[in-house]
């Protein structure tokens, strides 16, 4: 059939059955959103009230559905507002596709109205893009694009497109759905030695990452831990593969890892790290990391491999197919000696709620009764998103959602919006900060319009407290710009906005907010005033190691 490049944008769409697309109309994509207009009963289209905010959007319903997420822009102002979304999919390999449109090519490289090279911005942050010049490689491009997204270790992939090719008209044949390329066959070490190196292993711990989620790895690892009962610590982007109460579970490494997780890594003989990258907030000082230990690494990815930490053992492919060769070989055992050892050295945080005010550990323990099992928890970066990952009873991977490795702040409520529309769950729970939700809260209207049921819990300390608590405890409390003065009442903003309101200052407060929360069908937002001295703790501060945890 003969059809301009705007519906060839579309039917590729539909061709990778993408039902939701969000994003913001302009001048240079106009055509594309009259395909879409015609179109409407096949693919919807969600505005947001800013480009950002779409790309959170889209990074959050990819996370929290398992497809790739898409999300449009126009030219200038409009792609380079998408670039923070983008690095934030890209840090946490997040399958994503930008659509951007640029202006005509006879004015390309002309300093015209709202022109900008974005595939030349955003190259070190995608794991590929492309211009389409002609509408003739339109179609083809778009299908690469989708391929490349969702292949191998996932990504953000970006596709701008001159305003003439959209209105060009092309022959275009119809094609199946885009699957993944997946890495059945691995390469690296012999995996018989490894799993005689493990069976060995007289304190063995597991590290895994975000890699074990994108391969859906989560059941295998389960078995294999059960099987070689091995105890296992988690990174930010690993909340939730395992049960919060499972014995073998030793929460979260790192910073603000738990105490007996950083010291199981510290203590063990053989460390086998699963889909992680070793980061500067897991390895704070990787020459110092599992000193002790024999290092297995597991990747899709070879830069990962010795990037950070140096390995003994390495095997480079999909930790499905990986640990899935390696399940026979790993022996049934016990280790008990390994974990009393490790219960000695389990140590919690005391906290208090004396005077009736609000702790975080409350707040948490609150939402996670209110919320349930299946509880969908989408964060900012922050205190507050440490607290959510430290307390928050965790029990599904795709359940908890977070900027981890770019630390994005506004990220929370544009990705919560996506994964809302992404799940259709009844409630989806955006738990932010102050500092945090000025940034984004102007997607309460999104929210409003579409009737999106996002319930946010704004932890309000009144000051930027993740920076407070570093120049509470490293820069002699000189709080240089961490404490903004700001006079917003929540309730009247959010009433503003066509949202409804609550402020919290006691446990019984937020208690009965939230209950009334889970009533409504839109958003709704609950503010919960804290101490602005409380800290996340444990923390091993930049660059140190076990020995300088700080536990109060």
């Amino acid at each position: 059939m003969n059809i301009n490049g705007s519906q060839i944008v579309v039917n590729v769409l539909l061709e990778n059955e993408v039902d939701v697309v969000f994003g913001y109309p302009g001048g240079t994509i106009l055509n594309v959103y009259d395909a879409l207009y015609n179109n409407s009963d096949k693919i919807t289209h969600i505005m947001t009230a800013h480009e950002q905010g779409a790309s959170h959007a889209a990074d959050g319903y990819a996370r929290a559905t398992g497809k790739t997420g898409v999300v449009l822009a126009t030219s200038g102002p409009g792609s380079t507002n998408l670039v923070t979304g983008i690095a934030t999919a890209y840090m946490d390999s997040v399958p994503m596709v930008a659509i951007t449109a640029n202006v005509p090519n006879s004015l390309i490289g002309r300093d015209s109205f709202q022109e900008i090279y974005i595939a030349g911005v955003t190259m070190p942050i995608t794991k590929h893009n492309f211009i389409v010049r002609k509408v003739e490689d339109l179609a083809d491009t778009l299908r690469k694009a989708f391929k490349i997204a969702i292949s191998g270790r996932p990504g953000p992939v970006l596709v701008d497109i001159p305003k003439d090719v959209t209105a060009a008209m092309c022959e275009y044949t119809p094609e199946p759905k885009q699957i993944p390329d997946r890495q059945m066959s691995y390469s690296g070490d012999n995996l018989e030695e490894i799993a005689k190196v493990i069976n060995n292993a007289k304190k063995p711990a597991i590290l895994f990452g975000g890699g074990i989620k994108n391969s859906n790895a989560d059941k295998i690892l389960k078995r294999i831990i059960e099987k070689a009962n091995i105890p296992a610590a988690h990174t930010l982007m690993a909340v939730g593969v395992l049960r919060w109460d499972m014995k073998e579970n030793l929460g979260m490494a790192g910073m603000h890892g738990s105490v007996v997780a950083n010291r199981a890594l510290n203590e063990a003989d053989v460390v086998i790290a699963i889909g992680s990258r070793f980061s500067d907030r897991v390895a704070l000082t990787p020459s110092k990391f599992a000193k002790k230990a024999t290092i297995i690494q597991i990747d899709i990815d070879q830069s990962e491999i010795d990037k950070n930490v140096k390995t003994d053992y390495h095997v480079i492919g999909d930790a499905e197919k990986v640990l899935g060769e390696m399940e026979s070989l790993i022996e049934t055992t016990t280790h008990d000696e390994w974990f009393n050892e490790l219960n000695s050295m389990r140590r919690d945080v005391p906290y208090s709620t004396g005077g009736g005010k609000l702790h975080p550990k409350e707040i948490m323990d609150i939402i996670s009764e209110t919320a349930g099992e299946d509880g969908l928890f989408v964060t900012d970066v922050g205190q507050h998103q440490m607290w959510a990952a430290q307390y928050l009873h965790h029990v599904k991977s795709e359940n908890f959602l977070t900027s981890a490795g770019l630390g994005t702040m506004g990220y929370g409520y544009g990705a919560a919006i996506g994964a809302a529309i992404g799940t259709g769950k009844d409630h989806v729970f955006h738990i932010t900060g102050d500092g945090s939700f000025h940034m984004n809260m102007n997607e309460a209207c999104t929210a409003v319009s579409y009737e999106v049921p996002v319930i946010s819990v704004c932890v309000n300390n009144e000051v930027l407290g993740m920076v407070r608590q570093w120049q509470t405890m490293f820069y002699g409390k000189r709080y240089s710009s961490t404490d903004p003065c700001r006079k917003t009442n929540y309730v009247k903003v959010a009433e503003g906005f066509g949202a409804k309101g609550f402020s919290c200052r006691t446990a019984d407060e937020f208690r009965a907010a939230l209950d009334e929360a889970m009533k409504c069908t839109g958003p709704v937002w609950i503010e919960c005033l804290i101490d602005k001295d409380e800290r996340v703790l444990p923390m091993i501060p930049g660059g140190g190691t076990v020995d300088d945890i700080i536990y109060e």
